[in-house]
């Protein structure tokens, strides 16, 4: 069980606190712009002699970096610019032992330093950019697995079935739904209004119902018409639509009785 804080720990954490609070704007620019000139400082220079060592970064992070991830981070980063880290100083035969990069030219390096700024510059110290603090945090938390996502579906789908049940058992959902079929079969509500369709059993016209209807109309010798009007194929949606509803009515209907 960790230590309970003292009064006097507490009371200087809270006057950091209001310290960092009471910065203005200002003198926040100020300490991010001198934080990139020292950075640049220390990209130039190892742009200039090929290396850096771990004392000369430490002397150059912000106090705030302290995380061990975030400074490896910091360090492959200046790896990948092509500047050698060591714990001290190479001599020049290490260097060309150990195939060090060929210093450049201050310009180069400025440069090169002023291109690195954009990216590095998110890595030290706090941002206010949502897509970069999203990709902080992003990078934080591991990607799921196959496995991880079928046990959540599994979750979800187990989580929804106990809520329906929760909701079918439930003696108020009950009388509320025959108060509402008893309107349904009142005609003072649609069956529109109650559910939209049925699981297990597709109560609008097939395909079988509409190929006899046609059927029928060909066995009588009906014609069919070379084009329909806007009238005539709204008044036939129309149709299909109602006894499609009527359908549905009636296995609704059928199928609310059970537990009346």
């Amino acid at each position: 069980m960790a230590r309970p804080k003292s009064k006097k720990t507490l009371e200087k954490e809270k006057q950091k606190l209001a310290a960092e609070a009471a910065k203005d704007p200002a003198a926040i620019a100020l300490d991010a712009e001198t934080r990139r000139s020292r950075l640049k400082t220390l990209i130039v220079l190892g742009k200039e002699r090929g290396y850096l060592t771990y004392a000369e970064i430490n002397d150059h992070l912000p106090d705030d970096v302290s995380n061990t991830d975030q400074i490896d981070g910091i360090i492959g980063m200046i790896n990948d610019m092509g500047i050698q880290v060591h714990e001290q100083a190479p001599d020049a035969e290490a260097m060309l032992m150990n195939d060090a990069p060929a210093p450049i030219a201050d310009e180069d390096a400025v440069e090169e330093a002023e291109q690195a700024l954009a990216t590095v510059d998110s890595e030290f110290g706090r941002t206010t950019d949502p897509v970069r603090m999203y990709m902080r945090e992003m990078g934080t938390v591991d990607l799921l697995t196959r496995e991880s996502e079928i046990e959540i579906a599994r979750r979800i789908e187990d989580g929804l079935k106990h809520m329906v049940q929760a909701i079918a058992a439930c003696p108020t959902t009950i009388t509320a739904l025959l108060s509402i079929i008893a309107k349904v079969e009142a005609e003072e509500i649609s069956v529109e209004d109650l559910v939209d369709g049925l699981i297990d059993n597709d109560v609008g016209l097939d395909d079988t119902f509409v190929a006899d209807t046609a059927a029928g109309k060909a066995d009588e010798g009906e014609e069919e018409p070379e084009e329909e009007t806007a009238e005539e194929a709204q008044a036939r949606a129309d149709a299909i639509a109602a006894a499609a509803l009527a359908r549905l009515k009636n296995e609704v209907i059928t199928r609310f009785a059970i537990i009346r």
